[in-house]
């Protein structure tokens, strides 16, 4: 289990507070008085350069925040959670996002049991069914193959898939289109239903309970569609598939639950683009594309477990968000990607960030003042 730490108590943490001056020194002026600034605070990781040198810190202050990491035991939390252990107690889960891109030969246990069989499985059931699509041996229902995927879900089952496609638009296959629908007002569905064709339009419904209220909304609507335009019930399996682990309510709707892909409790929304909420990423870019994108998680996941904090790219890049908000007290980060391909970044990253950042609580269920 997680230690319950208060990390204002720790004598990292009164370090830090005693080395804090407000500095009003430009960038430009550090630099000046530093020429080796840059070479002081940078890494270079597998082809990514982690420039931190524009910070509003010296090296006592780096230093510091490596005194705080292995105080706060981080490296012990990083290892009990892809280690399978639950440390979201509220919920009494495991937090193992990170299995989905487990692409060692090493066994992961929740519980006593190995979830990897069942994850290579989902891997397996995925490959299946987007080959099949993206081959076109997938018809719709008038013998015509998928031109286009609409994406129906909210939260993580839109934002991350969204992201990533977008992305990586220059690996996208040009054979397909791909949309997103997640707002309940109902324009959102009509201008996307407005630009497909009902013969080879592919819906995915992605709702883990397939209860979602905004997401089955907009599914009913999705399906009336396809009703109303020349579809059939019977024909309803052709065009739709879920990403649920509710085969009643996937069944009910018309779905085969052949076509519906699952994951587990241990998969938080913020993280499921690795699941199969990523179905419209492996359609997008193909099976072998997405076990690439899995190979660059897991090998940051192997970084920040083995990296010195010195070298530790997620480390640091915590750490700076700590001092800038409990020290700086500046109290948003803004998130500017200048590459346009990533334009959908900021959305994605600010529902990580949030959720996990954003408790008001600590694990004892006191209020935190930092």
């Amino acid at each position: 289990m997680l230690k319950n730490l208060k990390p204002t108590e720790l004598k990292a943490w009164h370090k830090l507070q005693q080395n804090f001056i407000y500095d009003n020194r430009t960038l430009k002026t550090r630099f000046y008085e530093d020429s080796e600034r840059f070479n002081k605070y940078h890494i270079k990781w597998d082809g990514i350069l982690f420039d931190f040198s524009k910070n509003h810190m010296g090296s006592e202050t780096f230093a510091l925040f490596q005194e705080l990491l292995e105080e706060a035991d981080v490296r012990a939390a990083i290892a009990q959670q892809q280690g399978g252990e639950k440390i979201n107690i509220t919920e009494n889960r495991a937090v193992l996002h990170t299995a989905l891109r487990n692409m060692s030969e090493n066994p992961i246990y929740v519980d006593g049991e190995d979830v990897m069989p069942g994850v290579r499985d989902s891997w397996a059931k995925l490959a299946t069914f987007s080959n099949e699509v993206r081959s076109g041996n997938w018809k719709g229902y008038t013998g015509k193959r998928i031109t286009d995927v609409i994406n129906i879900g909210i939260g993580g089952s839109n934002l991350g898939p969204r992201m990533v496609i977008n992305a990586l638009k220059p690996f996208v296959t040009d054979e397909m289109n791909f949309h997103f629908v997640a707002n309940v007002d109902g324009a959102d569905l009509d201008e996307v239903l407005k630009q497909v064709d009902v013969e080879t339009t592919l819906f995915i419904i992605a709702s883990k309970t397939f209860t979602t209220q905004e997401t089955m909304q907009n599914a009913n609507s999705a399906k009336n569609w396809f009703l109303k335009n020349g579809g059939s019930e019977e024909e309803v399996e052709k065009h739709f598939v879920a990403v649920s682990t509710n085969d009643e309510g996937v069944a009910g709707f018309g779905i085969d639950t052949k076509n519906m892909f699952g994951f587990w409790d241990w998969v938080g929304g913020r993280y499921s683009v690795w699941s199969a909420i990523g179905l419209p990423v492996i359609l997008a870019i193909g099976f072998q594309g997405f076990q690439e994108f899995l190979s660059g998680a897991h090998a940051m996941d192997k970084h920040v477990t083995k990296a010195d904090w010195s070298e530790n790219i997620p480390a640091l890049m915590a750490m700076l968000g700590i001092w800038y908000r409990n020290f700086h007290n500046a109290p948003s980060q803004a998130i500017l990607p200048y590459d346009q391909y990533l334009d959908r970044f900021a959305a994605y990253f600010q529902q990580g960030d949030m959720e996990s950042n954003g408790k008001y609580v600590d694990r004892g269920g006191n209020r935190v003042n930092y």
